[in-house]
């Protein structure tokens, strides 16, 4: 076989199906809710809590609603496609395993490989976040950790310990760091205590995500509930605040704000594709992952569509810009207890984007290495917990140094053009087979595929890179990622591949079926 046609093989969709239905390397313990539990805890997080009122005061005002809609309807695109995948396939892997069905071994190694990473570094990132609501609950009830515990060290003090240990690096030394962060302790903990519920027993974990996702939705709706009657209509005058230019010449509001809002947002209406990773522990799952794809994307874009309009009727929108703007709001307009119901609630809340994220990688990490792409270690299966226990302890231990100990700020942008190359990939692979293979039965049909894959597709490549617009001297890119963002793809790529060519290629399932 031809080295170009090694990296092209691809498993037959009928033979996925076949071994889907006899594989038992998991307990099928997952019904419909825990599984639309899995999606809505991995959307809703700090999109709602955060997120709604910031691009509001930021670039779209109360319009900030339109901008959630449309980053939902670029999200459904994807979605629908996930769904008819989910349904043909319902193998543990997600977009890897529908990537290798369709496009072949390299690209859904690359795609595997890619979605380790950012399902990772969203639980470390999460997790980073998750410990400054904790540590603002501890101090309003007059506990405070010792300053060493309460967050990484920065990146100057990084920079400082590592000329410690190998030598002064360039023409200057770095001056002793001035502050006691070392290391944020809760951060590291939550990480480590999500890896040990995923370990145990998944129904477990999947039992207290419920209840966790359950508490966040509650806390949603009761800012919709009690917010809807302090609403004041002319809060939401003008609906898209007239175009400004800051001092720095950055635009702000107009038309062009409410795309800038919604290529932000878009990241707050991701996740559902984490509870695809766990077909094989679902019950039905050709039955019960499509719906609940569609299911945790509606429940979500209802509440984020309900909380943007509720915060910017109580609020001037200008008021929004806050890293707690939901609590903020209220406060504002004298609701002190509901100000600090909803920071418990985003407390507990976020604890479930954090189960979603590190389920995700943990079964993509068991998909690469039970095809031979990755080492067969990590396919074991523990023998009483029937859980992927080695790549859950190694994620929950890794996750944990990252989110305790490293300035990981600008790293967490990696995360973003993961989701949409993945996104890219299965748009496209799901219409390629539909052209490919017409007659194979699905559960689920993407209507209009021929116009929602390459919106999915087009939407994606828009966020990556940007979308031209007019504005003020010229054509400008408007959002897209920044450059720093395609460096450290390409260099995690290019790890990938080293790994991939120097051994995956070698031990591939596929290779060893074929010899």
């Amino acid at each position: 076989m031809s080295f170009l046609s090694r990296m092209l093989r691809h498993k037959s969709v009928e033979q996925l199906q076949t071994e889907a239905g006899r594989r038992g390397d998991f307990r099928r313990v997952l019904g419909l809710w825990q599984l639309t539990a899995i999606g809505i805890g991995g959307i809703i997080g700090v999109g709602i809590f955060v997120l709604a009122g910031q691009q509001a005061a930021m670039n779209a005002g109360p319009a900030v609603a339109l901008s959630f809609i449309i980053a939902g309807f670029g999200s459904a695109c994807a979605a629908l496609c996930y769904a008819e995948f989910a349904g043909l396939i319902p193998v543990t892997g997600s977009a890897y395993t529908y990537g290798y069905a369709v496009l072949g071994e390299f690209v859904a190694w690359v795609i595997g490989w890619d979605l380790l990473l950012e399902y990772a570094l969203v639980v470390a990132v999460v997790a980073i976040g998750w410990s400054g609501y904790v540590q603002v609950l501890l101090a309003s009830a007059g506990i405070h950790l010792p300053e060493w515990a309460q967050q990484s060290m920065s990146a100057q003090t990084m920079e400082y310990y590592l000329q410690q240990l190998f030598g002064v690096h360039g023409a200057q030394a770095i001056a002793a760091p001035s502050d006691g962060h070392r290391f944020n302790v809760i951060a590291a903990s939550v990480s480590l205590l999500v890896a040990a519920l995923l370990t145990i027993r998944t129904e477990w974990g999947a039992r207290f995500n419920t209840l966790v996702v359950t508490i966040k939705v509650i806390g949603v709706l009761l800012v919709v509930g009690v917010g809807a009657f302090y609403v004041h209509t002319a809060n939401w005058q003008p609906f898209i605040p007239a175009r400004v230019i800051d001092a720095q010449g950055v635009g702000h509001f107009g038309w062009a704000g409410v795309l800038t809002g919604a290529s932000v947002v878009f990241f707050a209406v991701f996740g559902y594709d984490t509870l695809t990773t766990a077909a094989e522990e679902a019950r039905h799952p050709q039955r019960d992952l499509p719906r609940a794809v569609l299911l945790s994307l509606a429940v979500a874009m209802v509440l984020y569509i309900a909380v943007s309009l509720v915060l910017t009727g109580i609020t001037p929108y200008s008021h929004l810009g806050g890293d707690a703007s939901v609590s903020d709001a209220f406060e504002s307009i004298g609701l002190h207890w509901l100000s600090v119901t909803i920071a418990a609630a985003a407390v507990i809340g976020v604890t479930s984007v954090l189960f979603a994220f590190m389920l995700g990688a943990a079964r993509i990490w068991f998909a690469l290495a039970r095809d031979g792409l990755l080492p067969a270690w990590f396919a074991h299966i523990h023998p009483r917990f029937g859980t992927p226990a080695r790549p859950t302890v190694i994620l929950g231990v890794f996750t944990a140094v990252v989110a305790g100990l490293l300035p990981i700020g600008e790293v967490a942008e990696l995360v973003n053009i993961g989701t949409l190359s993945a996104f890219i990939i299965i748009c496209t692979a799901v219409l390629v087979l539909r052209v490919r293979k017409p007659h194979v039965q699905r559960s689920f049909r993407a209507p209009a595929l021929a116009l929602v894959a390459p919106l999915g597709v087009l939407f994606s490549l828009l966020l990556i890179f940007g979308v031209p617009l007019r504005d003020g001297d010229g054509w400008h890119l408007i959002g897209g990622l920044p450059w720093i963002t395609f460096q450290r793809f390409i260099i995690w790529m290019g790890v990938g591949c080293l790994v991939y060519f120097g051994y995956g290629m070698r031990h591939s399932r596929l290779e060893r079926e074929q010899q």
